[in-house]
């Protein structure tokens, strides 16, 4: 571990600022190609309307293709590294034990925690919670890309609830494997991992039939267990997966304005002989081993139609149903198996099926200076909750079924290119019915975000935004109906009085934009966030006292104030390349318990700053660059999330060639770890992941 140095990050923010001033200068007498690397330059489609990164009033960031392929991810934490703001928690390395964090929302050791963070596929809602389980166990070889929008103005379109944000994924579409000129594409992929002996197989066919296209993938991994960098076995993190994706997409109509889309993704895990508690943690060796199969199915149907001789009118129906289930059997410590909390060491089934139907139309229109768009949809979702054990259901992790109706509408109003104002609102409407653990209640709820947000552009170069958010967030069947017998403590019962969750955020801040600064075609653009999220009625598990009354196992005891500021920056050029993302969360519990002896929430990340150097040599189609990792030291309420400053230094090398022999090659390799530091993110459950070498190598063949 490196010492405490107050004043670390802040020298790191400054030399990244002095490199990308140096490569600017190194690159000023050269011409640029595709700026690849110009993350705010790239068009973000989660927000709405299809708008670029850094002209979007609201924090965003997008991981396509390109940025998979340099990272080769085994986990979503590797997806997230280096984007502000958001990260992965729970476990440093086992595929089921990672959860998602924005801004110092989201928790794999918290019930419901997930749910103030609206994860889709393909625009189909994703949830999973279970205990001392991750949230999300996509295969990340199927998608192309990933959108991380933060704050809770992403409600509007999401859903109520979305205090801390929503991540959006992509699947790939056959049409961005096949080049210009061909209709047909066979694409084979082999990868490498040193660090667990980790070995990847994938196929990919793809192909163009008239005003079709149809895109079908089988990948393979498997894995050793991967050491930490004091080469210490990281256990449980041994796996074998399967994954595929079937899609096609059809153009229909005489005048080919309309489409239809069909996606079917699979994701079959084993794991065998691992750690019941995939997140990790000192406590893990407590619960012992057992096998866990993991299937996370994802199915959407999209219709789209625009009415080219009505602008009011460009509709899209889409019918969606995920279905995530894990098994869990081959206790170690079966023999514990019994009612109450030991229920957790009996063979069980877990699964989450959401079915989802969302239309939603764009009307277009204009005058006086003004171009304007607005949304308005409605969504329709029905989640089924199972959980069934060997000896029965489980009390604390209880069955249900959770129908919504929302109703949004979202503006897009832009007065000669210089002001935008985007104002939203999404009312969900909630029925909650629980299985035989409650007898059977049932429940409703409403829930309302607002939103208004506002860019102006003072010239070509500035431009400043602001927004003001609110939402609420209906509780879960977890905190509406668990409930656990009486013991050595009174019994808890279920929570069906609960108030919702509200979160009122104000987000403030400005951008920067300079084409041809220093040669032709180069570009430099800047992002800095400040944000401000105040959490009222949060839900947590309410205290027993011995020989008290029975109590309600949740109760709207907690209230939270985030606040901190992110900064993304980046200059791109032909030869040279650089960016600088840094992030900053501060947090406060407005409600700690007697005693506490700080007030930082548990959940709140290290300020932290990623900074990339690299080069490009178009000639070679070669890309080279370093990228190193640094994060303070952070104490929070909690010491299991209190933690020591660290860094860890990257390597990435590309190679693409264009022509000839080797055309339709495509060979990433990297360094994690480069000099095998022994670390802990202060979020993460245990040790990261020591030096890993990863290879991978792709081979397209088109006609």
């Amino acid at each position: 571990m490196l010492p405490r140095r107050p004043t670390a990050l802040r020298g790191q923010l400054l030399l990244s600022t002095f490199a990308i001033a140096l490569i600017a200068s190194q690159a000023a007498a050269q011409d640029t190609g595709d700026s690849v690397f110009q993350m705010l330059g790239r068009i973000i489609f989660g927000t709405g309307t299809a708008k670029v990164a850094i002209d979007t009033p609201q924090a965003v960031t997008a991981r396509e293709q390109g940025d998979l392929d340099r990272a080769q991810p085994n986990t979503a934490g590797d997806v997230l590294k280096g984007i502000p703001g958001a990260q992965a928690t729970g476990s440093s390395a086992r595929p089921l034990g990672q959860a998602f964090n924005i801004r110092g929302i989201g928790n794999t050791e918290q019930t419901a925690s997930e749910a103030r963070i609206a994860v889709s596929v393909d625009g189909a809602p994703k949830f999973f919670e279970q205990y001392r389980l991750g949230s999300f166990f996509g295969d990340f070889e199927l998608f192309k890309r990933v959108e991380v929008l933060r704050g809770p103005a992403s409600s509007t379109l999401y859903g109520a609830g979305a205090i801390g944000g929503a991540i959006a994924f992509t699947t790939k579409d056959a049409s961005d494997f096949i080049p210009e000129g061909n209709t047909t594409t066979l694409r084979f992929k082999t990868g490498y991992n040193s660090n667990g002996d980790t070995k990847k197989l994938g196929v990919t066919f793809a192909t163009v039939q008239g005003n079709a296209e149809y895109l079908g993938a089988l990948n393979y991994s498997s894995g050793g267990e991967v050491k930490d960098g004091g080469g210490n076995v990281l256990a449980g993190t041994a796996h074998e997966s399967v994954s595929g994706l079937l899609k096609g997409k059809w153009t229909l109509g005489e005048d080919e304005d309309q489409s239809l889309t069909l996606a079917l993704s699979r994701t079959d895990t084993d794991l065998d002989d691992t750690l019941l508690a995939q997140t990790g943690g000192a406590a893990a060796a407590f619960f012992g081993t057992a096998d866990i199969h993991s299937v996370d199915d994802t199915v959407s149907l999209k219709w789209n139609k625009s009415f080219a001789n009505n602008p009011l009118l460009d509709l899209s129906v889409q019918l969606s149903y995920t279905n995530t289930t894990v098994d869990k059997t081959n206790f170690s410590l079966g023999a514990g198996c019994r009612s109450g909390s030991s229920q957790v060491l009996c063979e069980g089934d877990f699964g989450y099926a959401t079915t989802t139907l969302k239309v939603e139309n764009t009307a277009t229109f204009g005058g006086s200076g003004w171009d304007n768009r607005v949304i308005t949809g409605v969504q329709l979702s029905r989640q089924e909750r199972s959980a069934h054990s060997s000896i029965g259901p489980y009390a604390f992790h209880p069955q249900g079924t959770d129908t919504k109706v929302g109703i949004y509408a979202q503006g897009e109003f832009a007065y000669s290119e210089r002001l935008t104002l985007i104002p939203g609102i999404r009312i969900d409407m909630g029925q909650f019915s629980a299985g035989d653990i409650a007898g059977g209640l049932d429940t409703d709820d409403t829930a309302i975000s607002p939103k208004l947000a506002v860019m102006y552009k003072i010239n070509d170069t500035f431009s400043v935004f602001g927004s003001l958010a609110h939402t609420e967030r209906m509780p879960t069947l977890d905190e509406r109906y668990a409930t656990e017998a009486a013991g050595t403590l009174p019994a808890r019962l279920t929570s069906t009085n609960l108030k919702k969750e509200e979160a009122d955020s104000i987000e403030l801040g400005f951008t920067v934009k300079r084409e041809d600064l220093l040669s032709d075609g180069d570009s430099l653009q800047l992002k800095l966030t400040g944000f401000h999220n105040d959490v009222e009625n949060m839900i947590a598990t309410t205290p027993r006292v011995a020989g008290g009354p029975a109590v309600p196992y949740y109760s709207n005891i907690a209230a939270a104030e985030l606040w901190g500021a992110e900064l993304e920056a980046s200059y791109d050029a032909e030869f040279w390349f650089s960016t600088v993302s840094w992030s900053k969360v501060r947090t406060k519990n407005k409600n700690p318990a007697v005693g506490a002896t700080s007030t930082t929430l548990p959940d709140t990340p290290a300020e932290n700053i990623a900074l990339t150097l690299g080069a490009k040599l178009p000639a070679q189609n070669l890309t080279i660059g370093w990228t190193g990792y640094f994060f303070d030291n952070i104490t929070t309420s909690s010491a299991t999330t209190s933690g020591d400053s660290y860094q860890t230094h990257d390597l990435f090398v590309t190679w693409s060639p264009q022509d000839g022999a080797l055309e339709g090659l495509a060979v990433n390799f990297a360094v994690e770890n480069m000099f095998d530091a022994k670390f802990k993110n202060n979020l993460a459950l245990d040790n990261g992941v020591g030096r890993n070498y990863k290879l991978s190598v792709a081979k397209s063949v088109s006609w």
